[in-house]
This record gives C-alpha cells, structure tokens and sequence, in this order.
C-alpha cells in the first residue's frame, strides 16, 4: 500500500520511538537512571549490580538494612518503575 501523504521525519521518529517493542527497549536502556530517580542517591549508592532479564528486575545491594526495605517495597518499586519508564517492562524484583 502506497502512502499519498508525505510525513515529516519528525513524525515518523515519533511513530518509531513509541511503538511498544522499541519504547521498552529504550526504556531498559534508561533503566540506571530510572533506578536512581525512584529509590535516591542514598540507595543507589548502595546498590552493585541492576540487570533485568525476562522482565524480572535483578537489584544486587551491599547493605542488608537497604535490602529488608527494597524487600518490602517490590511491588511500589516495580509500579514507579514502570510508570516512569511509561512501558510495562517490569513484572518483579528480586533484591539479592
């Protein structure tokens, strides 16, 4: 099928970056600084190690007082990290 309207390059960059496969790409790219944004400076300094495999976000902390309250917060984590990122790419946490 051939377009007849010309689009600006604008748009179809637009068109491109919210598709859902290539916005949760993006979003997991941008996840170290959406961990930072969500839990502070204080626990991500703390924090060694973040990767997120399978939509299962994997948190390596030092301190095992940060890691009892990030274990109590899973679920309001994986929520603000979601809703910052604008894409579901997170189903759980697991804080080791």
């Amino acid at each position: 099928m051939r377009r007849t309207e010309p689009k600006s390059v604008g748009a179809l960059f637009d068109e491109l970056f919210n598709s859902p496969h290539i916005a949760a790409k993006i979003a997991e790219g941008c996840l170290p600084e959406t961990w930072r944004e969500v839990v502070g400076d204080a626990i991500a300094n703390q924090t060694s190690q973040i990767r997120l495999v399978r939509g299962v976000l994997y948190v390596h902390v030092q301190s095992s007082v940060v890691r009892s309250e990030l274990m109590m917060r899973r679920l309001a984590l994986c929520q603000a990290i979601n809703n910052r990122s604008r894409v579901p790419i997170i189903k759980s946490v697991i804080v080791k």
